[in-house]
């Protein structure tokens, strides 16, 4: 007699290396069924931007043809992620469901609900983890609290972090033979329809967990070294581009941690890089340590005092700031590189981030909300933590006098005007001088005028800061 099956559900977690929750499967001895479930109801999760759902479609579409050539099936659902694995799971009469957790607030209440419900129908529930470092909650201050600034939370991090050992590829042999219906990929409608925007995307991306690894392999042999310098001039490779396959769990920061940690044990060059990056990585946990104490917040503030700042609204200015037509280089190099290829370089995310929230005074969130429907890396606790550290209603001690300025980061960063020339070829026959602050009256630049006058409202921001904060 055959053992009742086991369902495993993807999640961010679409990898097959290091995945400790189909380890434990394929270790249970049961047959196994694998499965993803689109949840874009809004119920649970906040619904995926443009972009991500482009880069999702082809990670899951290479996972699919990935397990097919070890001849398994990945079945594919859409709707309520709780419903739909509760269907699932008593349809087939598992005995088990296996998932790796998701540290967002919203996530654990809904896999609270379902191992619930799973528990009412007779079957178990195992949870793993895998897509953080470290479980947030058990990161504490010696006082028993959280920390809401990044630099004791990190010294206390690399303190209590321990990688486990790499787990092998799990090898799926016992495969649940029966039927089971099974949505095609493409009904998920995840990719654009007419007109097709990702054109650059798929010029700049190999989604998957073979493009995840080839990218860091890329990283440690190129880049790392000078990484804690490189990784402020935009025009250069000299991030890790790691972010969107962390984002969809292609490569788990373990992974990437280990990796790092055992390439470059002893070679004391390259240590100044190493340390720069794996702080990078304790970022990311920061922001997951925000999110539990704020589930809501790409909606709300840190500090709420704060958003009794002025803010205006301006279509116009809006949409001149998203197609990357501010009349500022570094700002709309920044923008078309994100529409292009949906990614932008961090330190230019700061920079336009700043002018949008501080100079053009719209409210942070317009941004977030652009950010999260076109990056492919739209992590739902990174990228509102980094617009609130920018527009200065965060959790950091003191922001709401940090306010770049695109000009001066665009000569220190970009000096000779790389960068501005790949994005903004308008401007390419500007010298290295000119091309920071374009010549208004250059005859035959078609580029416009400055959208604001960056002094008066620095002072403005400071002013209603000062009033605010």
């Amino acid at each position: 007699m055959h053992s009742p099956p086991v369902i495993v559900c993807f999640r961010n977690d679409l990898r097959l290396n290091d995945n400790s929750a189909l380890n434990a499967a394929v270790e249970s001895g049961a047959p196994i069924v694998l499965c993803y479930v689109y949840d874009d109801s809004g119920t649970h999760f906040r619904p995926l931007g443009a972009a991500s759902r482009w880069w999702l479609h082809h990670s899951l579409n290479l996972l699919a043809k990935d397990l097919e050539r070890r001849k398994v099936q990945l079945l594919i659902r859409h709707g309520d992620w709780v419903d739909e694995l509760e269907k699932l799971a008593v349809s087939i009469n598992a005995q088990s469901v296996y998932w790796n957790q998701l540290f967002d607030p919203h996530a654990h209440k809904v896999e609270e609900a379902l191992h619930l419900r799973l528990q009412a129908h007779g079957i178990s529930a195992h949870r793993y983890k895998g897509y953080l470092l470290h479980e947030p909650s058990k990161i504490r201050t010696g006082s028993d609290l959280p920390y809401k600034v990044f630099t004791p939370f990190w010294r206390r991090l690399s303190q209590a972090i321990t990688i486990p050992s790499a787990q092998p590829l799990a090898k799926i042999g016992n495969v649940y033979s029966s039927e089971i219906d099974s949505l095609v990929l493409d009904e998920l409608q995840l990719l654009p329809g007419k007109p097709d925007w990702a054109g650059g995307m798929r010029e700049a991306w190999e989604p998957g967990e073979r493009g995840a690894q080839q990218q860091l392999d890329q990283f440690i042999e190129e880049a790392i070294s000078d990484y804690a310098s490189a990784r402020d001039i935009p025009s250069i490779a000299g991030t890790s581009r790691l972010s969107p396959y962390l984002r969809f769990g292609e490569i788990s920061p373990r992974q990437v941690w280990r990796t790092v940690v055992n390439e470059l044990s002893g070679q004391s060059g390259l240590q100044q890089g190493a340390d720069a990056y794996l702080r990078e990585l304790g970022w990311r946990e920061f922001c997951y340590h925000l999110f539990q104490l704020q589930p809501d917040m790409h909606e709300k503030p840190f500090r709420p005092n704060l958003d009794a700042f002025p803010w205006r609204s301006d279509e116009e200015v809006e949409r001149a700031w998203q197609q990357g037509k501010t009349g500022i280089p570094l700002v709309d190099a920044g923008m078309r590189q994100l529409w292009h290829c949906g990614w932008m370089h961090n330190r230019v995310r700061m920079v336009v981030a700043s002018l949008l929230s501080k100079n053009l005074r719209i409210d942070w969130r317009v941004g977030e909300q652009w950010f999260w429907d076109t990056l492919v890396d739209a992590d739902p606790a990174s990228n509102t933590a980094g617009w609130q550290w920018v527009a200065g209603c965060g959790a950091d001690a003191a922001p709401y006098f940090r306010i770049f300025n695109p000009v001066s980061q665009s000569k220190k960063f970009d000096p000779n005007g790389d960068y501005l020339r790949r994005w903004l070829p308008e401007l390419a026959q500007l010298d290295s001088k000119q091309i920071h602050e374009p010549p208004t009256d250059l005859s035959g630049l078609a580029y416009p005028a400055p959208i604001v006058d960056f002094k008066a409202s620095r002072q403005f921001a400071l002013d209603a800061y000062n009033v605010n904060k």
